[in-house]
């Protein structure tokens, strides 16, 4: 995907596990949910990104990697009819 393109992934029902309402702020989840709206993967292997940018063209599920202003590792989910996004910690999965 190039900077030039504006994507915005429908997101449908946002959930959030038990660990990451521990671990994070409300503004580490939401700040993750806007990057991963608008195609910003954060810190995916670059074939998670490849695979996202064609999830993009063919519907399948998209994965994102962040990390929280203290540190922890987490990750966002959108299913592949984006239906739902998950907010989640690696150890949840």
């Amino acid at each position: 995907m190039t900077p030039s393109e504006r994507i915005s992934v429908p997101l449908g029902s946002i959930v959030a596990t038990p660990a990451v309402l521990e671990a994070l702020t409300r503004a580490d989840i939401v700040t993750a949910l806007r990057r991963h709206a608008a195609g910003d993967w954060g810190d995916v292997t670059p074939d998670d990104r490849n695979a996202n940018d064609e999830a993009l063209r063919s519907g399948d599920r998209l994965l994102s990697v962040y990390s929280s202003a203290t540190g922890t590792k987490f990750w966002v989910l959108t299913e592949a009819d984006r239906s739902a996004t998950t907010v989640l910690l690696p150890d949840d999965y």
